[in-house]
């Protein structure tokens, strides 16, 4: 038996996401602390469904630093592959508080001190998931140390997984993104992307279809893609396509981590041999209640009942 659910992999930071909604940065006067970073994100929202949930991850040894570790334990997030820099400090990063795609400001350090010496086989081997995204992919060394390990992963038989949430601000270089997508892709992971991360990655609008194509064409049997207000497609090479309306919401309050959220809602009911359909709908279930509360998802909630329900 696996005793670990899923191992991510890729970017842990602080996120200072501004007060006033809606607000540019330029204009935002005060920001509030949140842990950050969409695998770690999804680690926590794992832990927060009853999975176990292991994060390989660095932080500066700094204050930041201890507040991560911190927040990580609190949440039964499993801490003992973090690696703390003594060099450089822990990554942050500013975002305006939007009820669309938030604008932010990165300043990475520590995020990318990523090697596999930080991951041995032997919790490899008792993982089910190994979930990364394009930001953690986007550096190296943890670029190089997340595609061996992905291949390693693959070979043992666990379920790979990316959230490509591409930046040209993270990454300028959108051909060299391409190549090394192009290899993680080889592992057919589950795939999970936005409208905005395709205008990002491609440049310019790309029709469904072409995007469908495009990462099948790569190696990966099923894709989603959201959009946002407009609903969610799963495009899968065996089951084919499937549609679902965004879930109706009275208010947003903000938009930082919701795909996360709907990822995590989504590898949970993957995980308990869920249909795509039922996955989908678990999924949106966890991003509405993320998109109505600032930061991650709150502390007071039983998320596991709520998405069952």
């Amino acid at each position: 038996m696996k005793s670990i659910d899923i191992i991510c992999i890729g970017e842990v930071l602080i996120d200072f996401i501004g007060h006033e909604i809606n607000t540019s940065i330029n204009r935002t006067k005060d920001y509030h602390r949140f842990l950050g970073g969409s695998p770690t994100n999804v680690a926590v929202n794992a832990s927060r469904l009853g999975l176990n949930a292991v994060l390989v991850a660095s932080c500066g040894q700094d204050g930041l630093g201890d507040y991560v570790i911190r927040k990580l334990k609190a949440n039964n997030v499993n801490t003992a592959y973090i690696g703390k820099s003594e060099t450089v400090p822990t990554s942050v990063i500013f975002v305006s508080k939007s009820t669309e795609t938030p604008d932010f400001i990165p300043y990475r350090q520590a995020d990318c001190e990523i090697f596999e010496s930080q991951l041995p086989d032997d919790v490899l081997r008792s993982a089910k998931i190994f979930h990364t995204t394009c930001f953690a992919l986007s550096k190296n060394p943890a670029r190089q140390t997340i595609l061996n390990l992905a291949k390693k992963a693959a070979a043992l038989g666990l379920q790979l997984s990316i959230d490509i949430n591409f930046s040209e601000r993270i990454w300028p270089n959108r051909e060299e993104a391409m190549q090394v997508l192009k290899e993680y892709l080889a592992n057919d992971p589950l795939v999970k992307l936005s409208e905005d991360d395709c205008y990002r990655l491609f440049a310019c609008v790309k029709s469904e279809e072409y995007i469908f194509d495009y990462f099948h064409g790569l190696g990966a049997k099923t894709i989603c893609l959201t959009k946002g207000k407009n609903g969610v497609v799963v495009s899968d090479v065996e089951k084919g396509l499937f549609f679902q309306k965004a879930q109706s919401i009275s208010e947003i309050k903000d938009t930082t981590g919701a795909g996360d959220a709907f990822w995590t809602g989504f590898l949970y009911a993957q995980l308990h041999q869920k249909s795509l359909e039922e996955s989908m709908s678990i999924s949106q279930k966890l991003a509405a209640i993320k998109l109505q509360h600032v930061g991650r998802l709150p502390d007071n909630i039983n998320i596991e009942k709520l998405i069952q329900e």
